[in-house]
Order: C-alpha cells, then structure tokens, then sequence
C-alpha cells in the first residue's frame, strides 16, 4: 500500500471537520469506528458472490466493478466507502500521482492507472505506511481490533487483505471478512496465513 508525510490538524478541528472536507482531500480521515468499518464489510456477504481480477475500466471517482464480483481489495474499498471513510481509489490515485516512485513497479508500470491501482495490495500497502496507519504485526489476537486490515501471502505468492470483524468465534478469535476466492465470506482466517501487515485507519 515514506512515512509521516500525513499532516496532523490539532485533534478538536479534526473532529469538527465533516466527513465531505476529507472527502474534498483533508489531512485526517472522518472519525469511523472500526465497528462500522466491519459492519459495511459484512454487508457485501452475499452480495459479492465470486472472485475475478479481471482488469476493468471504472468511472472516476467511487469506480467499482459490478458488487456480484470482485477481488479482496474491494471488500476493503467497498466497506470503506459504504462506512463514509472514504474513497481509497481517489486517495490512492492522487498520492501515486504526486509520489509514484515510492510504489512497487511490480507491474511495469510507467504511470498510474486510476482503473487498478487501488486494487491492489501491494499499493495499498505503501499507500496505508505513507499515512503511518501502520502496526506491529504481532500473534496476539487481542490486538486486532474490528475494522483493522491485515495483509498476508498466499500459496503462490499471491497478496491478500482482510477486514477484521467485530465478531469473534467461541474461543475469543477475530473473525475476518474477506473473499479469498468465494465471494465475500466471514470466517476465523486471521492466522491461517501468517499476517505481514496490520493497519488501522478507523477511528481509534
């Protein structure tokens, strides 16, 4: 998805400040909980039906592709939006645009493309760091709060983002919303892949 470039307002006028001036490229995200995060994240379960990373040309701002389908980084740009956080294909877009040798050229890449630069992990990764709404990846389930996301590695190199829940299994486990191939599912997977990011941009 280096650090510290995010321009702190003093807390008071940040909280004064409505969810629109973030919008509109404020310094600070609206105050959304992580509860609501995780809430706007379930409500894509059996909405979002199936996995495809086909590459599609999307409307400029608050693009997406049909919700019936998707890739794990539109869970987290859907809840995000639908929470009222914000757009992360513009955020996302803008600071590539002012900063794109600090990305990954992974792709090839010789500038950005607003239609799948967001939806992607590794971007979303310096893009969540630069912001410093970075944590300590840690194995203690307690530090994972719901509306956190978390970035692993699947079998075949492939990089992967979940939602945290505001549910927890029997044993006290975070459950995480996510679709790793199945449609938008929620289910215990915090540490079925070991996490190699952990990031919190919710309200705190």
């Amino acid at each position: 998805m280096q650090r510290r470039r995010l321009i702190f307002l003093p807390l008071a006028a940040a909280l004064a400040r409505p969810a629109s001036a973030w919008a509109q490229g404020a310094g600070r995200p609206p105050p959304v909980s992580g509860t609501a995060i995780a809430q706007a994240a379930r409500q894509q379960i059996g909405v979002t039906l199936r996995y495809s990373g086909a590459y599609e040309k999307l409307a400029y701002p608050n693009g997406d592709v049909p919700r019936e389908r998707g890739v794990c980084t539109d869970v987290v740009i859907r809840a995000l939006r639908d929470a009222g956080w914000g757009d992360l294909q513009r955020l996302v877009h803008e600071d590539m645009r002012a900063n794109f040798s600090a990305y990954p050229r992974i792709w090839g890449l010789k500038q950005t493309d607003r239609n799948i630069d967001h939806r992607r992990v590794p971007n979303l990764r310096v893009y969540f760091a630069r912001k410093s709404w970075s944590l300590r990846v840690q194995s203690d389930a307690a530090r994972y709060q719901p509306g956190d996301l978390v970035t692993t590695v699947l079998p075949g190199n492939l990089p992967h983002i979940m939602v945290v829940s505001d549910r927890k299994t029997a044993q006290g486990m975070p459950l995480v919303i996510h679709n790793i191939g199945r449609g938008t599912q929620e289910e215990d997977g915090l540490f079925s892949f070991a996490p190699d990011g952990h990031y919190r941009l919710a309200k705190s």
